[in-house]
């Protein structure tokens, strides 16, 4: 444990991708940096671990897929690829299957897309064609820190982008959304992104995720890693060290008295345990607000491995990375009130991510991983694998028979591998717009805790949850410029 004589400049309390990208644009500024980790593994929502599900499979214990990977502006200046990490975009960005033997399928060709949407097609051009062309300004409309204008915006391209945006959110997110279309597939494909948020259908936040991750998948595409997500988070493990960052794994901080003393401080964390560590040192309307922030619902995960691939009705579902399984946009609608009501649903959205239609080296002697999450109340103590194989069977009859193993893990449990995801909330609180725009403590400085020098950098600050590193690296250009006088450093390789 850390002990009060040291002194460091920076300290870093959380190595997901936020606090990794913190941790680097510190040490590229030619700070001292120490990254404390309570896991024996470096990247939260980014690692990828043997399960001991199958000799040789390794399975990405949150987040698989990642639509933000060469879009996110941290991650674009910090260059991935350059830094060895293979990066693969499929031609089919996402699936949506449907009964009766149909589904939506999102090309990263947006044509292609339209024309298999048949008379829906001239309405998904409009709603995403002016978002394909400013694409970069989408981006910076939802990932900047909601306090300034970000350079995407500030030309008259970017701005027509950010209103087109705007726009589209409006009547996605309200009772607006049943004007687009006419028939059941296009509105459900744009309801099964808007589940990445797990949150009540139609609503504008949501709306959002929903428009920026699907103006991703017909321009960048929706990334996966070679190997899996660990590839993104030991790539800047291995910056930060290359810049003199220290870390330490196995280190559960639960006070600020456990902590070196520095002249910066950013946390990785929940607004709970933030609370926890900084205590009586907060500010009490800061204290209060972290340990009162809304939850939003839940994911539990069941990793599964299998002797071949989904056996899905519609067989170009396959060529798919990530499926959406959840049925018409009424049904995921009613799914996600249900887990905002504290009820189970009996149908639940499952998110699922099939490795190996990407990346064939993931499959080992004909078995092969396959990755879902299914949408619950917070807290959800129930085993999700029989939810999810019911689910998965209703668009692919015969799964149950192509799964070896499988391993349930509930809400309430997720915890256990990553201490921010409190009753399985894995998006760090409830994702609305005022959670959006206000932040966790409701001050002007969302990233700011009310002790100087101390900064909130998790998915619970904005812009969003997500593999990005956005939340970090705004807090980290805070703390540079209030407790440092230092500059952004470049991130290039």
């Amino acid at each position: 444990m850390p002990g009060s004589r040291e002194t460091r400049d920076v300290v870093v309390v959380g190595s997901g991708p936020n606090g990794l990208a913190a941790a680097v644009t510190m040490a590229r500024a030619g700070l001292g940096v120490l990254l404390l980790e309570a896991e024996t593994t470096v990247g939260g929502g980014a690692r990828t671990l043997d399960l001991g599900l199958g000799e040789g499979l390794v399975h990405d214990v949150c987040s698989a897929v990642h639509p933000l990977a060469t879009a996110s502006p941290f991650l674009s200046a910090f260059d991935l690829p350059a830094r060895g990490v293979e990066l693969v975009a499929p031609e089919l960005s996402y699936a949506h299957p449907l009964d009766g033997a149909r589904a939506g399928l999102a090309w990263r060709d947006l044509e292609r897309t339209v024309a298999g949407l048949g008379a829906d097609g001239g309405a998904w051009r409009r709603t995403f064609g002016p978002l394909v062309r400013d694409a970069e300004a989408v981006v910076g409309a939802t990932l900047g820190d909601m306090r300034s204008i970000p350079s995407q915006l500030r030309s008259p391209q970017g701005m027509r982008g950010a209103v087109a945006f705007g726009l589209r959110t409006l009547v996605e997110g309200t009772a607006l959304w049943s004007l687009p279309f006419a028939g059941e597939v296009a509105p459900a494909m744009l309801a099964g992104v808007a589940g990445h948020a797990i949150a009540p259908l139609p609503a504008l936040a949501p709306a959002g995720v929903a428009l920026m991750l699907g103006t991703l998948a017909h321009t960048t595409g929706w990334r996966i890693p070679v190997g899996g997500s660990q590839a993104i988070a030991d790539a800047l493990v291995a910056d930060l060290r290359a810049h003199g960052g220290e870390v330490r794994t196995g280190v559960r901080v639960r006070s600020w008295r456990e902590l070196p003393r520095a002249r910066s401080y950013l946390l990785d964390t929940s607004t709970a345990v933030a609370a926890e560590i900084w205590g009586e040192r907060l500010p009490p309307a800061v204290a209060r607000r972290l340990t009162r922030a809304p939850r939003g619902g839940a994911a539990a995960k069941v990793d599964f491995v299998l002797d071949g691939p989904v056996p899905w009705a519609v067989p170009d579902v396959g060529r798919a990375f990530t499926v959406h399984v959840g049925g018409t946009r009424a049904e995921v609608a009613a799914a996600e009130a249900d887990v905002a009501r504290g009820v189970l649903p009996e149908r639940p959205v499952v998110l699922l991510s099939d490795p190996s239609v990407a990346d064939p080296g993931r499959a080992r002697d004909g078995r092969r991983p396959l990755w879902t999450y299914a949408h619950v109340p917070a807290g959800s103590t129930v085993d999700p694998t029989e939810h999810v194989i019911r689910q998965i069977e209703r668009f692919a009859p015969g799964f149950r028979d192509v799964v070896v193993r499988s391993r349930g893990i509930p809400a309430a449990r997720m915890v256990e591998h990553n201490l921010n995801l409190v009753d399985g909330d894995i998006a760090g609180g409830a994702v609305t717009m005022g959670r959006v725009l206000r932040g966790p403590t409701g001050r002007w400085d969302p990233y700011g805790l009310g002790v100087p020098g101390v900064y909130l950098c998790s998915s619970s600050t904005p812009p969003a949850p997500g593999v990005h590193g956005m939340n970090g690296f705004h807090a980290a250009r805070r703390a540079l410029r209030q407790r440092f006088g230092l500059p952004v450093p470049s991130l290039s390789p």
